[in-house]
């Protein structure tokens, strides 16, 4: 069966949104495990920060950055579709929303290193 909305910029817009927000919600749980970390005291926080200096977690940190920047800015261009008045632009605010979330993953992976 062909689907042809989806290969319209809007679609993979939302769709983009939609798998940010559930890979923010499973990054969450495991964000709230390290923190808990330093309930058990300071040596075993400073076990997981190390960890934290690897190269693949720094790679991941730039994913999640993508993901949130994604994720916020996709919000706005949903909540600007909802109050303000319906414009033709739509697909290329997605489109500025999506290349502005590259930069800053990027901007945040360059100082990171």
């Amino acid at each position: 069966m062909i689907r042809p909305h989806r290969h319209q910029p809007l679609w993979w817009a939302f769709a983009l949104h939609r798998l940010s927000g559930l890979a923010l919600a499973v990054f969450l749980p495991l964000h709230f495990l390290v923190l808990g970390s330093a309930l058990n005291g300071e040596a075993v926080f400073d076990g997981v920060l190390a960890w934290s200096d690897f190269g693949l977690v720094k790679l991941a940190e730039m994913g999640l950055v993508f993901l949130l920047a994604l994720h916020l800015l996709g919000g706005l261009r949903l909540l600007a579709l909802e109050f303000l008045p319906w414009r033709d632009g739509q697909a290329t605010l997605a489109a500025v929303a999506g290349s502005a979330s590259a930069v800053i993953a990027f901007a945040f992976l360059f100082n990171a290193i």
